[in-house]
């Protein structure tokens, strides 16, 4: 269901980060580990959110995957360092570039659910 959870959100830097928040480095209460810290901008609004559930708990509209063109836009953030990767850098990477931040690697099983 859309939009039946409270947002709580954070700031990383200057980007707002969208969802069930529990920490500052984009931790969620759906993914939580030491590797979690990342957050998406979601093609369909813009906003910033941890992950697809907590877009689908607080976002009031369906959650839209960025096209495989688009993939030289900044649209993942490190949660560490704050800063923007573009899509195809962090599908490249296993971690920060500029922090060297470690991302989880299960991530990579959902990449479906936000790229094409």
């Amino acid at each position: 269901m859309r939009g039946r959870s409270t947002d709580r959100p954070t700031r990383v830097g200057e980007i707002t980060v969208h969802g069930l928040v529990v920490d500052g480095e984009t931790r969620c209460e759906h993914y939580r580990g030491a590797l979690d810290v990342i957050a998406i901008a979601f093609a369909c609004c813009g906003d910033w959110y941890p992950c697809h559930l907590c877009h689908e708990e607080v976002a009031d509209h369906e959650a839209r995957q960025w096209a495989r063109g688009q993939r030289a836009t900044p649209a993942v953030l490190c949660g560490v360092c704050g800063a923007k990767l573009s899509i195809h850098a962090y599908l490249d990477a296993q971690g920060c570039p500029e922090c060297s931040a470690g991302f989880n690697p299960g991530c990579r099983l959902h990449h479906d659910l936000y790229f094409d």
